[in-house]
Parts: C-alpha cells; sequence; structure tokens
C-alpha cells in the first residue's frame, strides 16, 4: 500500500481529500514542481478507489517522442504504418476498468489532446487505422509541474480539456515548505537505503539535522532520496554526519539568492541562435543535467528543450 510520511497539515488535508475522491470517477489533476510525490499521490488515490484491482498504468508524456506517443496510447491496427505488421493495444486499453496516470500531460501535442478529450467525454478510444472505437472504462490522473491554467493562456494547452481534467486538483507543496517532513522522510529513506544495502546505521549526528534543516531541496523528495541513498552507502559510521551528506550548509535565504545566469550583453559576431544556445546549454549546466530544472528556469517547456538539445547533438554538441 503507497504511504506518503507527513506530520504537515497542509499534506494531511491533501491526502484526506485524495482517499475521498477517489470513490468517485472524477478526473483528478495533481500539481506540483518536480520530486513532490506526484506519482506517489496518483498510487495512493488509485488503491483508494474501487479500482484498486484493477491496472494502474502510467505514461511520461514528455519522455515518448510526439510520433509515438499517439500509438503508445491508443494503439494501431496491423497495417496503419509502415512497420505495423501486428495490431497492438495502447494504454488506455490496458487500463481498462482501471487507472491511468498521464504524466507531464502539459507536454501532449495539441492534436493528441483533442483525442484525449474524447476518450473522456465518449469513453472510446481510436486506434490508429481502426475502423471502429473500442470502449473503455478508465480512471484519468493527470500531473504537471507546470501551471496548465498559463499553459491554456499561451495557447500551448486546451481549454476545454483543462476543464475535463481539472474537476479535482491537488497541489503539492514544495518540500522547503513542509520543514517539519524533512528529517522525517529522511530517517525513513535512510533506514530504506541502509537496509538495502546491509549497513548499520542508527540516524543522523546534530551537525547532519542542521544542514538537513537549513538546505533549501530545491529537487524536493528526489533530491532528499538521492543524498539518503548516497549517505547510507558512504557513512562511516553508524551515524551519518554532515560530511557524508555531501551538500553545502546553506539558508534558504542564502539558497533562494543562489547565482542566477548570466544572460547580459551582445558582443559582435554573435547571432541570436548562438546567444540562445550558449543560455540553454549554461542553464543545463547549472542545473546538473536536470532537463526538467532546466526548463523550468528558461520558461519553456521540456518538448522544446529536448528539441534544442537534440539540434544541438546534431551539429556535433556534447549535451
Amino acid at each position: 500500500m503507497t504511504e506518503i510520511i507527513t506530520n504537515d497539515r497542509r499534506m494531511k488535508e491533501i491526502i484526506q481529500l485524495a482517499r475521498t475522491v477517489a470513490q468517485s470517477k472524477a478526473t483528478v489533476l495533481i500539481q506540483g514542481e518536480s520530486g513532490t510525490g506526484k506519482e506517489l499521490m496518483a498510487s495512493l488515490i488509485h488503491e483508494s478507489s474501487a479500482r484498486a484491482q484493477k491496472p494502474f498504468v502510467a505514461i511520461n508524456c514528455a519522455a515518448i517522442p510526439e510520433n509515438l506517443l499517439e500509438s503508445e496510447l491508443f494503439g494501431y491496427e496491423r497495417g496503419a504504418f509502415t512497420g505495423a505488421v501486428n495490431s497492438k493495444a495502447g494504454k488506455f486499453e490496458f487500463a481498462n476498468g482501471g487507472t491511468i496516470l498521464l504524466d507531464e500531460i502539459s507536454e501532449m501535442d495539441l492534436r493528441l489532446q483533442a483525442k484525449l478529450l474524447r476518450v473522456i467525454q465518449e469513453g472510446e478510444v481510436d486506434r490508429l487505422g481502426g475502423r471502429k472505437p473500442i470502449q473503455v472504462d478508465v480512471r484519468i490522473i493527470a500531473t504537471t509541474n507546470r501551471n496548465l491554467s498559463d499553459c491554456v493562456r499561451e495557447g500551448t494547452f486546451r481549454e476545454d480539456l483543462f476543464y475535463r481534467l481539472n474537476v479535482v486538483n491537488l497541489t503539492l507543496p514544495p518540500l522547503r515548505e513542509r520543514t517539519g517532513d524533512v528529517t522525517l522522510i529522511a530517517n525513513k529513506l535512510l533506514q530504506q537505503f541502509a537496509m538495502k544495502n546491509s549497513r548499520q546505521i542508527t540516524g543522523f549526528s546534530p551537525d547532519a539535522l542542521a544542514v538537513l534543516a537549513s538546505h533549501n531541496w530545491a529537487g524536493n523528495i528526489r533530491e532528499l532520496e538521492n543524498v539518503m541513498e548516497r549517505a547510507a552507502l558512504t557513512a562511516v559510521g553508524a551515524m551519518v554526519l554532515a560530511s557524508d551528506l555531501k551538500i553545502e550548509r546553506q539558508s534558504r535565504m542564502q539558497e533562494t539568492q543562489a547565482t542566477v545566469l548570466d544572460l547580459s550583453g551582445w558582443t559582435p559576431g554573435r547571432t541570436l541562435d548562438q546567444i540562445e544556445k550558449n543560455v540553454i546549454l549554461d542553464a543545463l549546466k547549472f542545473h546538473q543535467g536536470n532537463r526538467t530544472h532546466t526548463a523550468k528556469s528558461l520558461g519553456i517547456s521540456i518538448r522544446t528543450l529536448r528539441n534544442k538539445l537534440a539540434d544541438y547533438r546534431r551539429d556535433g554538441i556534447e549535451v
């Protein structure tokens, strides 16, 4: 059973709401920064519903190229396109009777958004190359780390689909706003990784606790998980020390005021494309290769960033 560890009042209220709406058939939109536990919340909703014994199917809309996402979601018939030697059911058919999680829904192409809207309205999917629709009974949960209302205003997300998805909205707070949960979650993760790796680790030293409390956790629980796994592997004694955490001891104010990219200045001979390329590559380096954080800091979608990086690779640039 999915467990969400928290003592935070706001998170407890969200979990209670999630368990309540799980009993309905309503679509759910889960918003929040990357690493806040959106997929975990989706799992909790599925497990708390009458669909718990049926499939839970998750698909990342940003991780699959646009030309493949349609066939992954809706399936295809034999001969629908070159290479389609056999018919294949899509994720919606696999999830029939259960729940489908559409992760990073904001990255879905507008054309596919129209097909998704039809699935919600009519309860049926059309395979590529199919002659008749296939009835499906699927609970849809969508997640995004972007503000879908902004995407609607920008014209990258259908307004009618937004309203269909936004029947129940759960917005998960970032870890930096759940200060009381950091140590709680860290202890749980540390014990899990210690057990997994047969390490005898009992807890944290006072200086390690101070570092955990002062860090900003820009990567949220995913970042904390990474730090705990490393600490469980590298700690020399029974207690994890500050030096084992391998994170800088910064206050939240210092973290918030961290170095920003220097985007200033134009010099002769530099085209706009060259400046853009330098900014994107600098941002990627600044965020240590994390594409989600890079895209967010630049105010672009992950799909746009991925396309830009693909162009750079064709130019022989390693990214």
